[in-house]
């Protein structure tokens, strides 16, 4: 009986030794869960309707081009077409026959109004000058450059006149290296249409001259108003702004339009340099054609104007 009670005590002491150890982790793990909970931070549940956190910044606008302009390689922009000239101040339409200065205008209709009873055959003696609006002769203006299609585009301009008209139109004249690299397309060929001349793509190196049809020669009267008038065979040697549709130097999904033949082209260079060839000079260069034998205030009925612009961040 002594021996069972003992049994009894001992197992009875280590019963609650047992306890006691397994309350003593117990509360360890309480404590160690009290330390954990104090350590994190309390998160407040959302707001319903509350002012939502700062917005990431939006990526800027990709630079672009006016609407009138094409992008090139993503560095600037040029001219869809040939340009056109309008008065600064008015916007009146400046005649595309006559250089955009009231009294050289004036001067070349004085002259032509009798040198061209003098030169010529019969049949071009009697072809009449383009009439030469009467502001004119009556008043100064500015030419401001308009990009635009389906028009005859505006020649017998000096390179300080189509400079000026690019600045008017808050762009410039191109640059030689922007020039050829617009002409040239995305693919980099030295024609609009592919990296070999053929004949009929641009509006070059045509079957008449229009001296030889007027003056009989080739070398006289580049001043005269009727020139880019002149037709041969029934067609017109000058044509309106993007006709030739396969003369296109390719850009993304645009194209500038007659960058080889129809106008010779100013290009930024004090000391006088047109490019691109116009309808009746007999160059097969392509891109690469280049004129440097005029100072930059030299005009005649073949110099016309394209302007460059720099890309601008979109609104």
């Amino acid at each position: 009986m002594a021996l069972a009670l003992a049994g009894a005590t001992l197992a009875g002491c280590r019963s609650e030794r047992d306890r006691g150890a397994a309350d003593a982790d117990a509360g360890a793990a309480d404590a160690g869960a009290t330390d954990a909970d104090a350590r994190a931070p309390e998160v407040a549940p959302p707001l319903v309707g509350g002012p939502a956190g700062p917005r990431p910044p939006a990526a800027p606008a990709e630079p672009r081009c006016p609407p009138e302009m094409v992008r090139v390689a993503r560095r600037f922009c040029v001219d869809r077409y040939e340009a056109v000239l309008l008065d600064r101040e008015t916007g009146l339409e400046i005649s595309a026959f006559y250089p955009p200065s009231r009294q050289a205008a004036a001067s070349v209709e004085r002259t032509w109004s009798k040198m061209r009873l003098q030169l010529g055959d019969a049949e071009a003696r009697q072809m009449e000058l383009p009439l030469l609006p009467g502001w004119q002769k009556q008043r100064e203006f500015e030419p401001r450059a308009v990009s635009r299609k389906g028009v005859l585009p505006q020649g017998y301009t000096s390179g300080a006149q189509a400079a000026l008209a690019c600045r008017n139109a808050g762009k410039r004249l191109c640059a030689l290296d922007e020039w050829r690299t617009a002409c040239r397309g995305e693919r980099d060929e030295q024609f609009p249409y592919g990296p070999t001349y053929a004949d009929g793509k641009c509006n070059v190196f045509r079957e008449g001259h229009p001296a030889a049809v007027l003056h009989r020669d080739v070398t006289l009267g580049h001043s005269d108003p009727r020139l880019n008038l002149v037709r041969v065979a029934g067609a017109p040697l000058l044509r309106r702004t993007g006709e030739t549709a396969t003369c296109a130097s390719a850009w993304e999904d645009d194209a500038a339009s007659d960058m080889v033949g129809n106008l010779d082209e100013w290009i930024d260079d004090p000391e006088g340099t047109f490019v691109g060839g116009f309808y009746a000079r007999a160059t097969r260069e392509g891109c690469m054609a280049r004129v440097t034998s005029h100072d930059f205030v030299y005009f005649d009925y073949s110099t016309g104007v394209r302007c460059c612009a720099d890309l601008r961040a979109q609104p």
